[in-house]
């Protein structure tokens, strides 16, 4: 955020730009001056390119205070800024196209560049006090002396010390009148912030930034950046502009212009708001932390993680490997050690919070698979899940960053199968060399034995081998259950969970009852109740993933087909999205659309099979007891085989929300769950359904049809019902990805990894092209 410029005295009248004026890069009038030539609006270079805005001319670089529509793409030296009655249009040659970025409502006499660094356009006839638009209204990143930031308006940082469209950190004009400064990706709440005035409720409070010369003033609501005195000796002109810089920085900057000259001009910061970048939280991305070292702050990835982009360290760290799947892997023989940071902090939203000394923190940390960090500080164990957030090095060592760690294999270890297979041809030599008998002899011994284990185990694993299509029993960890072992353990099937067309979901308990599971029962024998039955064999019985629900066993017997799940206490997504009067908090919501995005990747691209889920929907997705969301319903999935890229799809009946070309018997591919998982975050972020018969109009019926009018127009506050929890930006950036997934062609809509990436901030989020979508719910 930055503040603005002393307002300076002037004898010279700002220069009336008459309507119909225009600028262009490739011609001289390549910008519009105040009177004393410290100001300018236009074209301003970005590299090749220019974007509009206004600027305080300096040397040798311009210091831009505001940029018009700062995220749009950068325009060539071709383009033209046209000035007509009710907008101003950028024009680019290139193509043709023209797109308004300043636009008011009455007829438009002319526009001036004042002064104070503030850019007018004056009402028709003309009235210098009449003001028809104004810069100062819509601040970028910048105040300057005189410029109000309103009630819940916010200051949000560049990208880079060239790159002005919007960057990591924003800077709020809260309700309770306290300016409070974020990352841009957090959910707004107290331990998310990293600076603030500490001004609240106070309605004419005044926070000084340096002694008896700035200061921001709240009064009734707003803060206003004002100046106290002058320069003393009256030789320079004095400016001053706040700016919350890109790095997160909070700063105070004074321009000094030597006698008025713009040439001759020196800068200095007379104030900031963090004394190291360590403590703005964001300054380093998720799963990182920052150090100082000989006094300049860097990012540095947790062990074990590696950086996103080595030349962006600020963007953050990942792990090749989930570690919870891996922990939570019965077969798995890997083990897992934790590795001590001492004297580092980090934040975030732990799931537990528990008295423990720090052996017992790390060792409960390194016994619990939820677990991937844990922050340990005054005996206080806070154990987390990724992505590990605001992590840094502290001066003292009174918190203790805990770190879970894949261990190595031991030295030697992967010798030791040759040395047995050394040991066993020794002794088939010694024995051939004995006698030829006595070889023939332990053969039929061998054999012998063979046999009886083979008739000892063959009843155990019947009932697997006459499961048509499910390859080799070994491929499976699934129990085999008896119909009576099932009924025994539901009661005699009397819970009733849900119930569908051809199946039933009862509940049930195993393993003496202290087990509790979803028990899956087939109420009718016909061919498509068969090939669902397969489906969820095949596929859910191969995959292991936090989430998504897990097979636990199945039941065949004749016409008797059962499938056994892990109970999820907390039930379906919908029924938490659309029960009002238990609504989910908007940081869980994020958190659950994450999770089940992960979910879809490990289906699309981390298991040893690419699976096509094909019924992806709030009702299957299930919340187990620690709130994680995991998928379920696995009767429409498919398996591609190696280099096959579509399959062809059959969809009957009612199923749930799904893409257009499932409905066109075409070649179908994983983009179908993209289409649904779009429509599933829409559902998350507006907590309503993708059809309501009984809306209060004919435009919110379709939910995404709704989204789309809303995000055009800029009413993103309808789709939440004043929901003082969402925070808008990551509001606006879950349903920019809610509408590129939900197009209505395949290939315009992202993969899940670029789904993730936007989701996480990692990657910048495109518009989405607003075409006619077709979303129907079946």
């Amino acid at each position: 955020m930055a503040v603005g410029a002393q307002q300076m005295t002037s004898n010279t009248s700002p220069e009336r730009i008459p309507v119909d004026s225009s600028l262009s890069p490739g011609t001289n009038q390549t910008s519009w001056l105040s009177p004393s030539g410290l100001f300018a609006f236009g074209f301003y270079q970005e590299g090749g390119k220019y974007a509009v805005g206004i600027w305080l001319v300096g040397n040798p670089n311009k210091t831009v205070i505001w940029t018009a529509n700062r995220d749009d793409p950068l325009v060539d030296s071709s383009s033209s800024i046209e000035f007509t009655p009710y907008t101003l249009i950028v024009r680019t040659y290139q193509g043709g196209k023209a797109k308004s970025i300043i636009s008011w409502q009455k007829p438009a006499d002319s526009a001036s560049m004042l002064d104070s660094g503030n850019f007018v356009i004056y009402n028709f006839p003309y009235d210098p006090s009449n003001v028809n638009w104004q810069s100062f209204d819509s601040p970028t990143d910048t105040l300057v002396i005189d410029q109000h930031l309103l009630n819940y308006k916010e200051l949000v940082s560049s990208k880079s010390p060239v790159d002005h469209s919007s960057g990591r950190f924003h800077v709020v004009m809260q309700g309770d009148s306290n300016l409070v400064a974020y990352g841009v990706n957090s959910t707004n709440v107290d331990t998310d912030a990293y600076w603030s005035t500490n001004t609240q409720e106070k309605i004419n409070a005044t926070y000084t930034l340096l002694q008896d010369r700035v200061a921001l003033f709240f009064v009734g609501g707003l803060v206003t950046l004002q100046a106290n005195s002058s320069d003393p000796d009256q030789k320079s002109i004095l400016l001053y502009r706040a700016t919350l810089d890109y790095d997160g920085n909070f700063r105070l900057y004074l321009h000094s212009f030597i006698n008025g000259d713009a040439l001759n001009s020196n800068v200095s910061v007379k104030w900031l708001a963090q004394n190291s970048s360590c403590d703005i939280k964001g300054f380093c991305g998720l799963n990182s932390f920052c150090k100082v070292t000989d006094e300049k702050a860097g990012c540095h990835c947790f062990p074990g993680f590696d950086f996103v982009d080595e030349s962006h360290d600020f963007l953050g760290c990942y792990r090749r490997s989930n570690y919870e799947q891996l922990c939570r892997a019965e077969e798995s023989a890997l083990s897992f050690s934790i590795v001590q940071m001492n004297s580092t902090t980090m934040g975030g939203h732990p799931y537990s919070v528990i008295p423990l000394s720090l052996e017992e923190c790390s060792r409960s940390c390194s016994d619990d698979c939820h677990c991937e960090a844990a922050l340990h500080v005054n005996d206080i164990c806070e154990k987390n899940k990724l992505p590990i957030m605001y992590a840094a090095k502290t001066p003292d060592n009174s918190s203790t960053v805990l770190i879970k760690k894949l261990m190595p294999a031991p030295p030697g270890k992967p010798e030791e199968p040759n040395q047995h297979v050394t040991k066993g041809k020794k002794m088939l030599i010694l024995l051939l060399s004995i006698s030829l008998g006595s070889f023939a002899v332990l053969c039929c011994l061998i054999a012998v034995f063979s046999f009886l284990m083979y008739h000892h185990q063959v009843r155990k694993y019947e009932r697997l081998a006459k499961v048509p299509t499910l390859g080799p029993a070994q491929e499976f960890s699934l129990q085999s259950f008896s119909y009576n072992e099932l009924e025994k353990a539901t009661a005699g099937f009397r819970e009733k969970l849900h119930k569908g067309s051809l199946w039933t979901v009862y509940k049930g308990a195993i393993s003496d009852g202290k087990r509790p599971v979803a028990v899956k029962r087939l109420e009718r024998e016909v061919e498509e109740g068969e090939q669902e039955f397969r489906a969820e064999m095949t596929t859910v019985g191969r995959t292991h993933h936090k989430s998504l629900v897990r097979l636990l066993g199945f039941c065949k017997e004749n016409s008797r087909k059962i499938l056994v799940y892990e109970y999820l206490k907390n039930g379906s997504l919908a029924n938490l999205l659309f029960n009002v009067e238990n609504q989910l908090a908007w940081r869980e919501r994020v958190r659950i659309a994450l999770e089940v995005a992960r979910g879809i990747l490990y289906l699309h691209e981390e298991c040893d099979l690419q699976i096509i889920h094909g019924a992806i929907s709030t009702r299957n997705i299930l919340i187990d007891e620690s709130w994680t969301a995991k998928i379920s319903d696995f009767r429409l999935a498919k398996v591609l085989m190696p280099n096959q890229t579509g399959i062809l799809y059959n969809i009957k009946g009612k199923r749930t929300c799904v893409a257009p070309e499932q409905h066109k018997h075409a070649l179908l591919s994983t983009k179908v769950d993209i289409y649904s998982f779009g429509v599933v975050l829409l559902e998350t972020v507006c907590c309503r359904s993708n059809i309501v018969v009984d809306a209060p109009t004919a435009d919110e019926v379709l939910l995404s049809t709704w989204v789309q009018k809303c995000y055009v127009a800029g009413e993103l506050k309808k789709l939440i019902m004043d929901d003082a929890q969402v925070d808008m930006k990551s509001l606006e950036k879950m349903v920019k990805v809610g509408l590129l997934c939900t197009q209505d062609d395949p290939s315009l809509r992202p993969s899940i990894k670029d789904v993730i990436l936007m989701l996480e901030g990692t990657k910048d989020t495109p518009d989405p092209p607003f075409i006619t979508m077709s979303s129907v719910c079946f």
